[in-house]
């Protein structure tokens, strides 16, 4: 392999990086802390990231770097070189086709998108949001037009996120889990309600963010290379492994919805500070795929954090922050993040209901990218769609199609990963439980040798292999709806 360049390429990827991760903050200043008149300014600035990072990454010494490296590739190739040159490739590929007024287009409108979902969303009004949802997905055509794909705008949207997706692969793999999951939600939900009562009272910010402090630490998260802020909508921005930020956000009525917040984002973040630091600036030192991310966020959210060894643990530590919980024992405390329930919000939804408000996003976006469906007819489409999956009839735009962020940042195809990490979590979880030490300690309410196992099977892996084989080699098979769909059973289904 040519030597010098390769190493022109790891400089290359270096330099930009850095401008990247910068990028990143400014996107996460945005959500925390940026004042409101400074959106203006913020979009010129974004816009500019982009098209930088575009252009230097598009440059013509680039491909002929590519082509001379992988001209002198061979078998005795370590991993790592041959994991980058393919990823390089495919980035380059991929970026060439992109003008650079489309990617500072985009990266523009999404500052202004933001913005103007955030204040639909406080209004309940689609209408606010409209025209700039219509100018992205524009956007999004145009991109997935330069880029080309098999059958449907949407596969070349999904690659963005999940390598060697296809919409078909995905309406067959979430149409099956679609099928296991409708009795299972038919069963679970048709349950006598659990009385909630004994968790009402009083839940004081400042005592949620320091018991959330403490969990998350005791995950694993290091404080000295993070940090908790309060944002709209929780997400994990992850500028480098020593720098990667969660968000949450509170109800003083209800500490759990800032605390599965920050469990489910601590998992992402955990990833993150997991990548391995000398391969930053460097494909492989980037994690492999949304799915594969998603399957972190939401193993530890569920399979520990519904856990009753969880509740064993921290209910009593919960009880120190607020004192009422006192009077609730561990059982009751584990039905009650355990209930089975139709509701509108997906991220504040249970286990077994998530996955259907997945898949309703998921088909949205598919009629979208299909011109089947326009934007003005969204919140009509979203609250007949609703209806029918879950029986309740949406009353307003907030608690319907506005929920979520991911389409005022114009990342269409990244829903499905959602499900897909479900399927991964619920298979790493189960692989790493037949670890006698893992299972030993997660039973006991500790977690090193969890974090342990996915740093060494995941984290440390980074994007060194494509996801379906990550998971295979992780697991010694690959992942299918079976093992997600037997956590279900035994958790909502079996009388305790």
């Amino acid at each position: 392999m040519s030597e010098a360049a390769y190493l022109k390429l790891v400089e290359l990827g270096r330099e930009v990086q850095l401008v990247a991760d910068t990028q990143a903050l400014l996107s996460w200043d945005q959500e925390v802390l940026m004042p409101s008149k400074s959106l203006e300014y913020r979009g010129e600035q974004m816009a500019w990231f982009s098209g930088w990072i575009h252009e230097q990454n598009t440059k013509p010494e680039v491909g002929e770097w590519i082509e001379e490296a992988e001209s002198q590739c061979s078998g005795d190739s370590d991993e790592v070189a041959k994991a980058n040159l393919r990823e390089w490739k495919h980035s380059f590929e991929r970026e060439t086709k992109l003008p650079r007024r489309l990617v500072e287009e985009f990266a523009l409108a999404q500052v202004h998108a933001k913005s103007a979902w955030a204040e639909a969303r406080a209004k309940s009004e689609f209408s606010i949001f409209a025209p700039h949802l219509t100018k992205l997905v524009s956007l999004c055509k145009e991109q997935a037009e330069c880029w080309g794909y098999l059958e449907t705008p949407y596969d070349g949207l999904l690659d963005k996120f999940e390598r060697g997706a296809s919409t078909v692969r995905l309406t067959e793999t979430l149409g099956d889990l679609r099928t296991s999951l409708i009795p299972i939600v038919e069963e679970a939900t048709s349950n006598e309600p659990f009385d909630r009562s004994c968790l009402e009272g009083q839940y004081p910010i400042e005592k949620q963010k320091a018991f959330n402090h403490e969990v998350a630490a005791a995950m694993g998260f290091d404080f000295d290379a993070g940090r908790i802020d309060t944002a709209v909508h929780p997400f994990c921005s992850g500028m480098a492994p020593h720098d990667t930020r969660l968000t949450t956000r509170y109800d003083e009525s209800d500490f759990l919805s800032s605390l599965f917040g920050v469990l489910h984002e601590a998992g992402h973040g955990l990833y993150e500070q997991g990548l391995t630091v000398e391969h930053r600036g460097q494909p492989v030192g980037n994690a492999v795929s949304l799915g594969i991310h998603e399957s972190q966020s939401r193993l530890w959210e569920n399979h520990v954090g519904r856990s009753r060894a969880f509740w064993d643990r921290w209910l009593p530590v919960a009880a120190g922050y607020f004192p009422h919980l006192a009077s609730v024992d561990v059982d009751t405390m584990y039905r009650a993040v355990n209930q089975a329930s139709l509701s509108y919000i997906r991220v504040e939804s249970d286990e077994v209901t998530y996955d259907l408000h997945v898949l309703l996003r998921f088909e949205i976006e598919k009629l979208i990218f299909s011109d089947q469906l326009k934007i003005d007819e969204i919140p009509e489409a979203w609250n007949s769609r609703f209806e029918s999956y879950f029986g309740l009839t949406v009353e307003d735009d907030a608690n319907g199609c506005l929920q979520d962020i991911h389409w005022s940042l114009g990342i269409f195809g990244y829903f499905p990963t959602y499900s897909l990490g479900n399927i991964n979590a619920a298979h790493l979880a189960s692989e790493a439980r037949s670890n006698s030490v893992v299972k030993s300690d997660m039973d006991a309410g500790e977690y090193s040798s969890l974090l342990n196992w996915m740093r060494s099977k995941i984290h440390g892996r980074g994007s060194i292999l494509m996801p379906d084989d990550l998971v295979i080699e992780a697991t010694g098979r690959p992942a299918n709806p079976t093992a997600l769909v037997h956590h279900l059973r035994d958790r909502y289904l079996t009388k305790s």
